[in-house]
């Protein structure tokens, strides 16, 4: 990757040879730079992993340290964290899906990310189309211009992740589309190492969620350099909104919702409760995998976000030369709270069976398309046992689980509250 030093040099000679303005200088010098500069960099959660990668590659710093803006920035100038819970009952086919986030506007991404880039001074183009071959268009018109782009893709048909079939799009995430390595497109999924899928396999993750309408994202970083000034006032900004949101009474998107899903565990009698929607047992095992995965990192999705929010919460007292220390240390409070809960599915042998599968899948990925073939062998007996849908408990058994998860969300509710109440202190 190009540094930020080099760059501006670059740009300057740039704009001595042709005249051109600063902004059209630094444009044509990113653009012509070839797609083998694109720095794998990694990252925990999907969606601010692919605007914090993309943005480094553009070459958009911090002013005040001349880095690449970091992940955990990334996520508290988009508003921090966030908090959702719904259990979904789909009565046709007899499927209970359990819905869990931890980002700040999780419910609507593209959202998310028009804020976040609008707060960092990034222009940012949106395409949607629901043809097939408008979306291939769009797409290669901005791999072809050099450009990096975010995609919204159903998860279980990004075929690197080998997951269940039957699941495909239940749900998706964003990740990002940045070349090609022959006929193969070239993906950053937080992988170290180069990671690659077919136009077609690319095509059918794009259209599989009939909302996401091929929906892509095209940030413009070359237009712009983030200032000290702007990146201070977007901190500020960002840390009143993560008070107000988590503040809000919502029992689906914000705090509210944790103090739902302890009832839900808690009192067999709710007719939303786990004892009542699983009182056959069926589905359980993929909710409680589903539980523990979309709280840690084990999984795909990135855990519950709380340490990295720890991280940008460091990164704003740099910034805004607020005292954040108690807010730091209670956000990391509430994600060891949460990593308890978490345990608390792991009483059922087979839910760590397969979350110690998953853990081998999401380190395989990692490594990019060579780690095709074990992602594959362990996915294929996570996939197995989850279809298998037996925790081995009994109806006793089960309710213990639950009434033991819910003590423990409890305790994460009580953590995430005290959090909340900290960060208010601190920008009051």
């Amino acid at each position: 990757m190009t540094t930020q030093k080099k760059l501006k040099a670059l740009v300057r000679a740039r704009m001595d040879k042709t005249g051109e303005s600063y902004t059209v200088a630094r444009r044509q010098v990113l653009n012509d730079q070839p797609t083998d500069t694109y720095q794998l960099r990694g990252g925990v959660s999907p969606e601010t992993a692919a605007l914090a990668n993309i943005l480094a590659s553009r070459g958009i710093t911090d002013p005040t340290t001349g880095q690449p803006i970091g992940e955990a920035l990334v996520l508290g100038v988009g508003g921090g964290v966030g908090a959702g819970y719904i259990l979904w009952e789909f009565h046709d086919d007899n499927r209970r899906v359990v819905t869990t986030a931890f980002r700040n506007q999780w419910q609507y991404p593209d959202r998310w990310f028009l804020k976040t880039c609008e707060r960092l001074g990034v222009p940012v183009t949106l395409t949607e189309t629901t043809g097939e071959k408008r979306a291939a268009q769009q797409l290669n018109q901005a791999l072809d211009a050099g450009l990096p782009v975010l995609a919204f893709v159903s998860t279980v048909d990004l075929p690197f992740w080998h997951l269940p079939e039957e699941e495909a799009g239940w749900i998706g995430y964003t990740l990002a589309l940045y070349g090609r390595h022959g006929d193969r497109i070239l993906v950053d999924d937080r992988n170290h190492r180069r990671l690659t899928m077919s136009t077609d396999a690319t095509a059918v993750a794009r259209g599989r969620i009939p909302s996401y309408k091929n929906r892509l994202l095209v940030p413009d970083a070359a237009a712009t350099e983030l200032t000290e000034e702007k990146l201070v006032s977007s901190v500020e900004a960002a840390l009143v909104e993560q008070v107000e949101h988590l503040s809000s009474r919502s029992d689906s998107f914000s705090l509210p919702a944790i103090g739902k899903w302890v009832k839900m565990l808690t009192e067999p009698r709710h007719s939303k409760s786990w004892a009542r929607v699983f009182e056959d047992g069926d589905g359980l095992l993929r909710a409680l995998v589903w539980t523990h995965e979309s709280v840690t990192e084990v999984g795909i999705y990135g855990g519950n976000l709380r340490p990295l929010f720890a991280e940008f919460l460091v990164e704003a007292a740099r910034l805004t030369g607020r005292d954040l220390g108690a807010a730091n240390l209670a956000y990391r409070q509430a994600a060891l709270a949460w990593g308890a809960f978490a345990d608390e599915c792991l009483k059922a042998p087979v839910v760590k069976e397969v979350v110690e599968l998953d853990a081998r899948r999401r380190e395989a990925v990692k490594t990019g398309d060579a780690g095709w073939e074990e992602a594959a062998a362990v996915a294929a007996r996570s996939n197995a046992l989850i279809r298998a849908s037996d925790i081995g408990l009994d109806l006793a058994g089960r309710n213990q689980l639950f009434q033991d998860m819910g003590a423990a969300l409890a305790e994460v509710h009580i953590a995430e509250r005290a959090a909340l109440a900290a960060l208010a202190g601190s920008i009051s």
